[in-house]
Parts: structure tokens; sequence; C-alpha cells
């Protein structure tokens, strides 16, 4: 292992790149947006120096579209947007998950609705993250809270998409993106990378949607001599079309089954001095950073609270929250939207201890004090 650390003072947008560039991401579309757009920015400027490309998209539709393209070429492929942008997208989202094309899409999230306050913080596509396009479908969806965070949960991104064949989503704030926060970065030896898995078998005896045990397909990138059909239909083994209902039925419950049954391989979160706690906060993202703060002021009041953060927001950490909800005699879930991932929550623990939300959607973080002003104001 190298010694020789390299620093660099960075926006969470800027550590996002240096972060898809290290997983080896060779390809970015997109169309710019606030708060994402640094993510685009720096993707134009560094791609071409290492034989990457970058496009410009005219649309957030196009771009979804254009990345699917990429990755079936062989090509770690990566978009990014904010708020409306990320509504635009979900048409195609949904044709990557059931087309199995991994990618990483970048969801800087901004106030809403519609264009609401393009320059200001919110959490508000937590659900959209998980139900954003339409139909029972696979979800893995990663949220940093720093800059360094930032960089090295863009790789796992990479890293899940490319082994679970799915599209991943990085789930990040405002409040990350325009951070600055000193990043260190790692030397190759100590980045895993995971690549896609690729058919061994000769061309003419591939068949392109047909799982192996780990219910994954290997996948043939265009250009190497497999033809195969790519469709959004429902389609069988050969990834031919099908309106056969067992097989449609099928399809959907191993996409489903190949994330959700192996949620303990990317169980990602962070505890906050809940040795002892008796208050617990859930928080992510940007609000989780005034949570720690507001902890460390109760506990010099003697109060016993902790935070617990889910770094993998989808699929939900139901087996960390319930055991939470174990030995805590009260959870707040803090989140800058109307209370999304609270009903998470209080579904998983609320039949273990009360779940009580603290939300704010004015476009600003929930702050050290609001925090400490409604849990003191709940007992």
């Amino acid at each position: 292992m190298s010694n020789n650390k390299s620093y660099k003072l960075l926006q969470g947008n800027e550590a996002c790149v240096e972060g898809a560039l290290a997983a080896g991401m060779k390809f970015f579309a997109g169309y710019p947006i606030t708060p994402s757009t640094e993510i685009a920015e720096l993707s134009a400027q560094k791609l071409p120096k290492i034989g990457g490309r970058f496009i410009q998209m005219e649309d957030e539709i196009a771009s979804m579209a254009a990345i699917i393209g990429g990755s079936l070429t062989g090509l770690k492929s990566m978009t990014a947007t904010s708020g409306p942008g990320f509504s635009l997208m979900q048409e195609n989202f949904g044709y990557a998950c059931i087309a199995e094309i991994p990618c990483v899409v970048v969801n800087v999230q901004r106030a809403g609705p519609s264009t609401g306050l393009p320059t200001s913080p919110a959490q508000g596509e937590v659900m959209q993250a998980k139900w954003g396009t339409h139909g029972d479908h696979p979800v893995i969806a990663l949220t940093p809270n720093s800059v360094q965070e930032t960089y090295e949960m863009t790789i796992k991104a990479f890293n899940l998409a490319e082994k679970y064949r799915t599209p991943v989503i990085l789930l990040m704030d405002e409040t990350v993106g325009h951070m600055r926060e000193k990043l260190t970065f790692k030397d190759e030896s100590e980045i895993e990378i995971i690549n896609r898995k690729k058919p061994t078998c000769a061309p003419e005896e591939y068949v392109a949607y047909r799982p192996e045990e780990d219910m994954i397909p290997p996948m043939a990138s265009f250009g190497e001599g497999y033809r195969y059909h790519v469709t959004g239909l429902s389609h069988d083994e050969t990834g031919f079309p099908t309106n056969n209902n067992k097989l449609a039925g099928e399809q959907v419950e191993r996409l489903i089954n190949k994330v959700e049954q192996n949620i303990d391989d990317f169980s990602y979160y962070d505890e906050y001095k809940m040795e002892d706690a008796e208050i617990v906060v859930l928080a992510f993202g940007g609000v989780s950073r005034s949570a720690m703060t507001a902890i460390d002021e109760m506990r010099e009041n003697g109060i016993k609270v902790g935070m617990f953060r889910p770094i993998t927001m989808w699929p939900v950490l139901e087996k960390q929250i319930s055991a939470i909800a174990d030995t805590a005699k009260e959870i707040y879930v803090a989140e800058m939207n109307y209370g999304q991932y609270f009903y998470e929550v209080d579904r998983i623990a609320g039949k273990k201890c009360p779940v009580k939300k603290i939300v704010k959607v004015t476009g600003e973080l929930i702050t050290p004090n609001e925090i400490i002003a409604a849990i003191n104001g709940g007992k």
C-alpha cells in the first residue's frame, strides 16, 4: 500500500467525478442543471484526457438513453441531474432495469416540486428514487454525507451496477454537492474495482438473458461478436419479447431478488454515539451533519442520544432499523422533505417504539437547534 497520499480541496460534485474516474468511467452523457452542473463540467474536462467520451445531450431523457447505449458497448457510463431532470429520466431508468444495463445515475437533490428553488437543498426524491419509474423494479440508492464519502460511494455505485447488472442511484443533496472539504485520494492498489461478468461461451451459444446461479446473466458488449436483442418489453432468455405471463412474472421476481436478496453485500451505514443511546436520530446526507452537532450538545446536557445514518437508502436497511427499535425509547427521523423516509422507518420500527419526524421543506438545511428543539419538545 502506498504511503504517498494525495489531498485536494474539492466540492462534493467534483469528488463524485473523481470517484467515477477511479471506478473506470469512460462515458458521460448529461444536460447541465443546478445544482449538479459541476459534475458534467468536470467530466467534460477530464474524460477526453483519458480516452473517454463526454456528450452534452438535448435533455435528460436523451441523457439516460445515451448512457444505456454507452454501457451496452462496454463503457462504464454515468449521468447526473437534479430536480425535474431526474423526473425526465424515469422512463429510461425503467428500461435500464428491465434490460439489465449497468450504469450510474447521480441526483443532486434540490427544493421542489417542479422548478422549485434550483439552488436550495432538499431531500425530496427519496421515494422517487425507489418508485419513480413505473412497475416493480430493482433499486440500489446510496446517499453520502461528505466529500470523502461521495468519492468512495461513487466508486461503490459503479461496482454495484457492474456486479448486479442494474442502474444504481447516487442520491446526493445540494448541501453535500456544493460543500468543500479535503478529499484524500486512494491509491489504485487500495481501490476495489468490479467489472461486469462476461460470457465464456462461443458467440453462437450465447443466450443473452440466461441467468447463472447468482441470478445475473453474463453481459457481452456490442461489437464483441455476440449478437443479442435488447428491449424494454418483457422478454425471455433470448432477449426477444414474450407475452408469456409466467416468464414475465419470473423475470420481474429475478430482477428484484438479485438485488434485495444480496442486501448484506451493500448494507452501508454509520452510527454516531449509539452505544448507550435511548433517543435515536435517523438522518442522512447533509442533515446528518446537523444531527451530529445537535447530539454533541444534547450529550453535554446529559441526554443519551445517538444517530443512525443509512448510506444505503434502498433497499431499506430493515434489519438494522428493527434492531435499533428493540432498545431505543424514541426514534426521530430528520429529513428535508415532508416525511418520506419517516414512513419506512415507522413501518419497520413503529410497533416497537415511538417514531417521530423532524421535517423541513423551505429549501434550507435542518439546523442543530431545530433538531434539539424537536426532541426537547417531545418530552
